[in-house]
């Protein structure tokens, strides 16, 4: 199937705008390659000081030629989804021996759980988070003796600072390895019901907690199509995965096999042989569209329309939101996942999972195939599945037809004919929308606002009745120069509720969604933000704002509203405690949320 003419175009917009950061970038990837890893010009005590924890592998590294990998891990036993990277350098460094090569673990890096910061202070370093990993990981790097890289991440954060730095590292080849999705517990929807029973006051928080705890119930991803599950889904569409590696269970033997299979690929594209396959050739315009189009076709987080455009700009390429908008009015949506159904991504993945999503892709001329990844050129590697042969991993053809099309369609006939997010734009400036989780008749709300300055604000009107209404509400002041924009995620079973009782419900915020969120209409990301005088500042309550997804266009109504003095509330309560106080050259530093809401790029 020809490349379809929007995708062409869009590819070709983001080249010419990038055209000339992209070839600048390019030029010291090239040059940095040449030089190769210094190991080798090293003096006799730099080295010593490398090699000396590096046990039976020390003699190969001080006298041999092998290639040698750098481990970055996120391992931390906080996350469920990091857990298992426990294990995962001792996998890595047998398998590198067993191949002829090394291996050993370069540095960690931080790795927060937004599920445990949902709603608390700690939330407001989320963001700021990416940045740190991609500081972090470029700490361990800078050692500069290693032939190749390995990544282990999954999370929110982490997956995007981790590829800032390996975009950062571009002339270094590294393969992204995941840990995979918990086996599914209580199903989401029914956890989901509980939280708003609480919310509601109709169940107390022991009822809240065994629902809490029978879904979140052991190593591996939370298996909702959150931000971490939309991230491993890029690192396929984008090439920095195996084929297949994304959706494959924690601690089994396939699991174990695709970390052999990984570090085995790692050590093969290194400049040291004939398949040379360094990251900077992996991530292009082409790459950065294909995983868009995935985000769209998915109904994937909305925190991905932030960290692209960050992910991006560390390779030399604009994104910019009309490419966004763009692509998503050509992409069919596919899959629906939680929350956008009650499926999860263990269901998903049986469904036919990545491997017949990218062929339905590929089949409607919605993807790049011309691209390089780190199992080889092309994106059609990746329609296949991997599957065990003893103890080693092999490829088959993935499914050809949907095992589930509750779950997963096929191109020519999808659950909604474009993609799951839009882009909106008017008088409050520009925003996203995920609309692949909200019915037909909450796409276009109007009605009075409720203005608030701060989340908890919220709950306590809804607890004490004042929001029993049709309203919009609008949380301003939660953007990257206020208080590092923390996911706003709280809100939803309140909101939820509202909506239950059946009044038109929406949420207009400078602040970010959690990947999970669905069913309430919420315009986030609202640009530019209230602190920088944004006209999130002028509004009042009562004045009547207009959402409307199908016009991609938000807009207060009343008349004189943006003629008001924008408020300028004190903001001195977020600059400090739970570290807040560390990040106030963030705050002061860090740009739009429409271009990535970065610090270090």
């Amino acid at each position: 199937m020809a490349l379809n003419d929007t995708v062409a175009r869009v590819t070709d917009r983001i080249r010419t705008r990038s055209r000339k950061s992209r070839d600048a970038y390019l030029v010291r990837m090239r040059k940095a390659g040449e030089d190769g890893p210094q190991r080798a010009h090293l003096s006799c005590s730099n080295q010593a000081h490398a090699y000396a924890a590096t046990g039976p592998d020390q003699q190969a590294l001080a006298t041999g030629r092998a290639p040698h990998i750098g481990i970055v891990t996120a391992y931390n036993d906080m996350l469920s989804a990091h857990q298992p990277f426990e294990r995962f350098p001792d996998v890595i460094r047998r398998a590198a021996r067993d191949a002829g090569g090394t291996a050993q673990v370069a540095g960690g890096v931080p790795a927060m759980c937004d599920g445990v910061t949902q709603s608390q202070p700690g939330m407001e370093l989320s963001l700021f988070s990416r940045d740190v990993i991609a500081l972090a990981a470029g700490v361990a790097l800078s050692h500069n003796t290693f032939d190749a890289a390995v990544y282990l991440g999954v999370c929110d954060k982490i997956v995007p600072g981790l590829v800032i730095a390996a975009a950062t590292f571009g002339h270094v080849p590294g393969v992204f390895m995941p840990a995979g999705p918990m086996t599914s517990g209580l199903p989401n929807d029914e956890k989901a019901k509980v939280r708003q029973q609480f919310a509601a006051g109709e169940v107390d928080r022991a009822a809240l907690m065994e629902a809490e705890m029978a879904s979140y119930h052991g190593p591996g991803t939370c298996t909702f199509y959150g931000t971490a599950n939309s991230n491993q889904m890029l690192m396929e569409l984008m090439g920095l995965h195996l084929p297949g590696a994304s959706f494959i269970n924690p601690n089994t033997p396939l699991r174990d096999a695709l970390t052999r299979a990984g570090t085995e690929r790692a050590l093969a594209i290194t400049a040291l042989g004939n398949d040379y396959t360094p990251v900077c050739d992996v991530l292009d315009e082409r790459a950065f569209v294909n995983g868009i189009v995935g985000l769209m076709s998915t109904g994937g987080s909305t925190n991905l329309v932030i960290h692209l455009p960050a992910m991006a700009r560390a390779a030399g390429i604009m994104l910019e939101p009309q490419d966004f908008s763009d692509l998503s009015a050509v992409t069919p949506l596919l899959a629906r996942i939680y929350p956008n159904s009650l499926a999860d991504v263990n269901h998903f993945h049986a469904a036919g999972g990545l491997g017949y999503l990218i062929a339905q892709l590929l089949d409607a001329g919605l993807l790049h195939e011309d691209v390089q990844t780190v199992a080889g050129p092309g994106l059609s590697r990746y329609t296949s599945e991997p599957v065990l042969e003893g103890d080693r991993v092999t490829w088959r053809p993935g499914s050809d037809r949907t095992l589930n099309d509750k779950i997963l369609r096929p191109a020519g006939d999808p659950f909604q004919p474009t993609g799951g997010l839009t882009h909106l734009s008017g008088n409050l400036g520009e925003a996203i929308i995920k609309t692949s989780a909200i019915s037909d008749d909450a796409h276009v709300i109007e009605a009075p606002a409720r203005v608030f300055d701060t989340q908890e604000a919220v709950k306590d009107a809804f607890q004490n009745g004042e929001l029993d209404r049709d309203v919009i509400v609008v949380v301003r002041f939660q953007g990257p120069r206020a208080n590092g924009m923390p996911e706003l995620h709280g809100l939803m079973p309140p909101l939820g509720v509202l909506q239950g009782r059946g009044h038109k419900v929406a949420l207009v915020t400078d602040g970010r969604m959690s990947g999970a969120s669905g069913k309430v209409p919420s315009a986030i990301h609202v640009t530019p933000e209230a602190a920088v005088g944004g006209p999130l500042a002028r509004l009042a309550d009562g004045d009547i704002l207009r959402l409307d997804a199908r016009a991609g266009t938000l807009a207060v109504l009343t008349e004189e509203a943006l003629d008001r003095v924008p408020v300028t509330p004190d903001l001195s309560g977020n600059s400090h405690g739970v570290g807040r106080e560390l990040f106030e050259l963030f705050r002061q530093s860090v740009g739009a949320a429409s271009s990535g809401a970065g610090v270090v790029v």
